[in-house]
């Protein structure tokens, strides 16, 4: 065999594993260090291993690649094969997607994860038709109110510019009086810092990633409701994988899901602690702002009903069975 022979068969082999390697983008809205994003590393890590390198996943978190509403868009079209979603963003393309979202309807773990035992099947169905598929979904901690001044009813926060970050905390703003103002997790410390924005509903972990005991004094442990983010796949990528590369997905997102929701329950305490430690006063709502709040879930609950018709009610009536 000539030199050139010798080096080309070379080539050949130094490619092969490179050809048979595939290479997946997953966007992500979340800081790295958010416990979302560390899963998701996690989980990109646990593919690799699992698949013996045939399948790379890269993490682009903080929505470095492309901003939180985009994301879904994205792994429909394709240009990402993989990506993190907040459900509750979407509710108004689909209601259901904002069940999650709704106050009081579940405000504990063990009743969040009910929620999400009956969406599933749902959510599965609807991402399927959009040539999209459910790989997992983990929940956020419960969701509190943080504001600059006491607040001691839904009165209080009249006119207060208060940041929402999808449809339900926006109608959530609108029905106690206050400004809603849409900034998403990335630019929400800044929105802060140069008064855009001068409250929120949002959880311990969001708090501590934006370092919102900087801006505000009070965080009202109200336990609204309990938001999931979702990682939904491409299913033509997926289906172009093989089977063993396929099964290390599924495997590891299985994994992703039962470790995020342990992490979130962890991470609810660890944050909450953090607030306090920098100064910040962590209390129970008092029973006026919890009365006023849960009539705001109620009214929510009977627009979101008039909007999810039938297919709501079952998810509801299921939720209510489990």
């Amino acid at each position: 065999m000539s030199l050139r022979s010798l080096l080309a068969a070379a080539a050949l082999l130094a490619a092969g594993p490179a050809l048979a390697q595939t290479k997946w983008d997953l966007p992500a809205a979340y800081p790295a260090t958010n416990f979302h994003s560390e899963n998701l590393a996690q989980f990109a890590a646990d593919v690799d291993k699992a698949s013996a390198g045939k399948l790379k996943i890269t993490v682009h978190a903080n929505a470095s690649l492309f901003k939180a509403p985009e994301i879904k868009r994205a792994v429909q079209g394709g240009q990402a094969q993989i990506g993190e979603i907040l459900l509750v963003n979407f509710a108004n393309e689909w209601p259901i997607f904002g069940a999650d979202g709704l106050p009081f309807l579940a405000d504990s773990y063990d009743s969040g994860m009910r929620l999400y035992q009956a969406q599933k099947p749902l959510l599965e169905k609807k991402l399927g038709e959009q040539g999209l598929m459910l790989l997992y979904s983990v929940a956020w901690p419960p969701q509190g109110i943080y504001a600059k001044k006491p607040i001691a009813s839904a009165a209080d926060l009249k006119g207060i510019k208060w940041r929402a970050y999808s449809p339900a905390t926006a109608r959530i703003a609108e029905l106690v009086g206050a400004q809603p103002v849409t900034v998403q997790a990335a630019e929400f410390a800044q929105a802060l810092a140069t008064g855009v924005v001068e409250s929120t509903m949002t959880s311990g972990a969001t708090g501590v990633d934006s370092k919102l005991y900087e801006h505000l004094k009070y965080y009202y442990d109200t336990q609204a409701w309990l938001p999931k983010n979702a990682v939904i796949v491409n299913k033509a990528a997926f289906d172009a994988l093989d089977k063993s590369t396929q099964a290390a997905v599924l495997k590891a997102g299985a994994d992703a899901e039962a470790r995020g929701w342990t992490a979130s329950r962890k991470v609810n305490t660890d944050t909450l602690e953090k607030l306090k430690a920098n100064g910040m006063q962590v209390q129970p709502p008092s029973a006026q702002l919890k009365a006023d709040m849960q009539k705001v879930g109620l009214t929510m609950l009977g627009e979101w009903l008039d909007k999810a018709g039938p297919e709501g009610k079952a998810l509801v009536d299921a939720y209510n069975k489990k």
